[in-house]
């Protein structure tokens, strides 16, 4: 059983095996803890419990991340994409024009700019 704090820069070196197995031990060990606190364990046992709480949070964010950026590679040049991987932006925004849609023109709209064109007025200058 692990004693010290896991350091969050050591995971990202390893492995979804070994995470797997460090996220069960250090659960086991919670459970372990827990009981002995139950049973009526030192007050050092409280601040143990915490670390390992917060050891296996960083574990769990390291395995997620990891799995979000596997997803992310794996729908790359796929149509869609699902919805939390998209960009969270704004309501607003999400439901705005793209480019191409806010860029096109109708056909009626094409032949009046075509046959009536923006007037161009020659100006003299003052002196």
């Amino acid at each position: 059983m692990s004693t010290s704090k896991v350091k969050a820069g050591q995971l990202w070196s390893k492995g979804k095996e070994d995470l797997k197995k460090q996220l069960i031990e250090l659960k086991t060990e919670l459970g372990a803890l827990r009981t002995q606190k139950i049973a009526g364990g030192a007050a050092s046992k409280l601040t143990k419990i915490h670390d390992i709480r917060k050891s296996i949070a960083r574990v769990l964010t390291v395995i997620n991340a990891n799995q979000r950026t596997q997803l992310r590679i794996y729908y790359k040049n796929k149509k869609y994409l699902p919805l939390d991987l998209r960009p969270k932006q704004t309501r607003a925004i999400r439901r705005r024009l793209s480019k191409k849609e806010a860029s096109r023109v109708t056909e009626k709209q094409k032949k009046k700019t075509m046959h009536f064109p923006m007037r161009k007025y020659a100006v003299k200058a003052e002196a």
